[in-house]
């Protein structure tokens, strides 16, 4: 950890308290970047195109509610509701919910750990001095089968639909605001 996210970790008492650290996640398409100092150098490189917010173009439900306009200008950490899809990267307590490890491979592995999290009332703060970038890699053996395979994304769903129970076993009613809002999609 950088001394940016153990400063925050401290200022936000995140050892006495339930919350989950967002880290703004963007990508560039270039093999080689020279990689931003600052969230200024981050921001120009973005207005200039040789950034972007992650998955914007394939998949922007999982990084939107991060909420990039806000993080622009944003000089405290502010706090994002759980939307369906959402899977930002994340800093945590060690005693935090791990991931479930029915979702291996490609597919929902962060997704039902957002959710998990927020159903066990995790405060979703966004950093607004950090960043990660992905950069651009060879397809994983996995999202290919992912995307080949009618027999992988049919376990998917069933992987899905047993996790939904499970978390309206463990947290009841509250539990009903995913299944719901993952219908409505």
């Amino acid at each position: 950890l950088s001394y940016y996210h153990r400063n925050s970790i401290q200022q936000l008492e995140l050892p006495q308290r339930k919350a989950a650290l967002i880290v703004p996640a963007f990508e560039t398409l270039h093999y080689r970047l020279t990689f931003p100092k600052s969230k200024a150098e981050l921001l120009s490189m973005l207005d200039m195109g040789s950034l972007y917010t992650f998955r914007y173009h394939v998949w922007p439900k999982g990084h939107a509610p991060t909420d990039y306009a806000k993080w622009r200008t944003a000089t405290v950490p502010y706090r994002v509701a759980w939307q369906p899809d959402f899977e930002p990267y994340v800093v945590v307590r060690r005693d935090c919910p791990k991931y479930d490890q029915r979702f291996v491979g490609f597919g929902w592995n962060k997704v039902s750990h957002i959710m998990e999290l927020d159903a066990q009332e995790y405060e979703l703060l966004v950093l607004p001095n950090a960043f990660m970038i992905h950069m651009p890699h060879a397809p994983s053996f996995d999202i290919s089968k992912f995307r080949l395979s009618a027999g992988y994304r049919g376990c998917l769903q069933t992987l899905r639909e047993e996790f939904h129970q499970d978390l309206s076993r463990r947290y009841g009613a509250a539990a009903l605001k995913y299944l719901t809002a993952e219908r409505s999609l």
